[in-house]
């Protein structure tokens, strides 16, 4: 049986312990609200880019798109495969990143992909897909807010160089979808080739482009694909801050009850002891 001393060590141990998640707790609640500024000022960019997009693409038949900026629509159906996937450098925010890492491992393998090509944004994506037969061409881990545009520039840039030369077949990109702070939703997108974009009404105006439509739509395409990486990084950073709040929120209120716990121990072991002490001094009293 544990003794006294023990028992309060515990207690204060597991004090310590609560103090800290309470923190961590607070501090992602601080930097959610900051991610969810961020998102709500990256949204009406991304959908007026869209809508752009979709309305120039409409204006092409597919054998017009068959050269220039169709090549980012051509579907070869090959296998060679291309991943953006995008996780958090650290943890303790629950099954936020293995979830989506195991969701993305059982689609390659349900399309016998078995040696997909990896740029990861985040050490525990990296630290699950290392162990697996893929290859991680880069890794890359603590960027700062005012690099990442310029780093999914790059990335993007690189791979849709490879996907127009024809050294990939597609290219997918996996994140977590910020839906609240309870719900967070691994998304996995094909960014290449391509898929016809959707739009409800078709603009038929006559405009005058300069340059020509085909030049516009090729370098809007482009960005297009980078703005989809580059919210889905916002989003998932959003939600690593909510995961995280909820985890610590969890783990602050186990902490509690855990140290109802052992108080209750304590004092019981404390009243057995002091009971233990009065029985030995009435009993040496009788004796005498």
């Amino acid at each position: 049986m544990a003794s006294l001393k023990d028992i309060r060590k515990r207690i204060d141990s597991v004090k310590r312990t609560q103090k800290t998640t309470s923190a961590m707790k607070m501090v992602s609640a601080a930097k959610l609200r900051r991610s969810e500024d961020n998102i709500r000022q990256a949204t009406p960019y991304a959908k007026e880019l869209k809508s752009v997009v979709s309305s120039l693409s409409t204006r092409f038949s597919g054998e017009e798109q068959d050269t220039g900026f169709g090549r980012l629509f051509r579907d070869t159906g090959g296998k060679r495969t291309g991943v953006i996937l995008v996780t958090t450098d650290r943890g303790l925010c629950g099954g936020f990143n293995a979830n989506l890492s195991k969701v993305l491992a059982q689609q390659l393998a349900d399309e016998d992909i078995e040696s997909a090509e990896f740029v990861i944004l985040g050490r525990k994506g990296n630290d699950f897909f290392k162990k697996t037969s893929h290859k991680i061409l880069a890794n890359h881990t603590g960027t700062q807010p005012g690099e990442q545009l310029g780093l999914v520039r790059e990335i993007v840039s690189d791979f849709t160089r490879r996907f127009e030369a024809g050294e990939l077949d597609q290219v997918n990109l996996a994140y977590n979808h910020f839906f609240s702070v309870i719900s967070q939703v691994p998304v996995i997108e094909q960014l290449l080739p391509i898929k016809p974009l959707e739009t409800e009404t078709v603009d038929e105006r006559e405009i005058i482009f300069e340059p020509s439509p085909e030049d516009i739509l090729e370098t809007l395409l482009k960005k297009y694909v980078q703005n989809q990486v580059y919210v889905s990084w916002l989003d998932t950073i959003a939600g690593e801050h909510a995961a995280r709040m909820t985890s610590m929120d969890a783990a602050t209120k186990n902490a509690g009850e855990i140290i109802d716990k052992l108080q209750l121990h304590y004092n019981r072991t404390r009243q057995a002891a002091i009971t233990s002490e009065l029985i030995e001094i009435i009993s040496g009293a009788e004796s005498l």
